[in-house]
């Protein structure tokens, strides 16, 4: 090896005397890494989860909007009915609205 720094990342992972025996013969370094996970990926599997769970609470915000604004509007319109009093076309009159008896 001619280069005079040490790696960054995988100098505490070289045995020192490895280290210097390579510096002073010129030989390469080999690192063996045993990457033998058998565990569950959880990132893999909390990504689609996640967005799963947005869709679906975004889905529920839309449903309960939707039926605020149908509600009002339901109100809006007995408010409305109930203002214009009956309405009469070629003598049948509708009345659209109850009046309260209190």
């Amino acid at each position: 090896m001619d280069h005079r720094t040490p790696p960054g990342n995988i100098a505490p992972h070289i045995p020192a005397a490895d280290w210097q025996r390579a510096q002073a013969t010129g030989q390469p370094v080999v690192i063996v890494v045993n990457d033998t996970r058998t565990g569950i990926p959880w990132r893999r599997l909390l990504i689609p989860f996640a967005i799963a769970g947005a869709v679906v609470a975004g889905g529920w915000g839309l449903v309960a909007c939707l039926c605020l604004l149908l509600d009002a509007a339901a109100h809006t319109a007995t408010v409305i009915a109930g203002a214009a009093g009956p309405i009469g076309i070629g003598g049948v009159t509708l009345k659209l609205a109850r009046t309260k008896h209190t």
